[in-house]
């Protein structure tokens, strides 16, 4: 990544928007959101490869894992919570390799339907269990800001792989699991 350019980009919009670029609040912004945006897309892959080879037939949920992304539409950040359960088939995934998953798939610019199809994908493919579902509730900075102003709203979306698509029996049990209340 190119911070100089980055820094001269934000400089150059701050300039666009007849913006004061030598005033005290605005005179380092150029640097501080081209950090931010360099942050945001620093790609760390997950590990998940590490798991452990365990006897354990019972639904897995990590709940409430938070997470920021960055709309691809807007560049405006969104952020939320997912909630993600397997059904181990033979391996069981170290349960802070969910909230690296879910970090490493909403990093970049995206959108929040992508964010949960990937993370579900990438936990159904490496993992292998007999199911896996996510939710993810955010709120939106494009639909809070612009357009809409919809302040309050939230999205969810979910995404379901194996069991917790066919046997409508396990989708129940994560949902009344992740709702609120039923776990503390």
């Amino acid at each position: 990544m190119n911070r100089e350019r980055a820094v001269n980009a934000v400089y150059e919009l701050l300039k666009a928007l007849d913006q004061d670029v030598d005033s005290d609040g605005l005179k380092d912004t150029p640097q501080r959101v081209a950090d931010m945006f360099i942050e945001q897309c620093n790609n760390r892959e997950p590990e998940l490869d590490r798991t452990f080879e365990e006897k354990f037939d019972e639904m897995v949920i990590v709940r409430d894992i938070p997470f920021v992304g960055c709309c691809e539409h807007h560049l405006v950040f969104y952020f939320g919570r997912a909630h993600i359960a397997y059904l181990p088939r033979k391996r069981v995934l170290g349960i802070s390799k969910l909230a690296r998953l879910v970090y490493h798939c909403s990093i970049g610019f995206t959108i929040q339907e992508r964010v949960t199809k990937e993370v579900a994908d990438t936990l159904y493919e490496e993992v292998d269990p007999i199911g896996c579902m996510v939710i993810i509730e955010a709120a939106h900075g494009c639909m809070n800001l612009r357009g809409a102003r919809t302040i309050g709203s939230s999205t969810v979306t979910s995404c379901v792989r194996g069991v917790f698509r066919d046997v409508p029996a396990a989708r129940s049990e994560f949902m009344s699991l992740v709702a609120k209340g039923n776990i503390r």
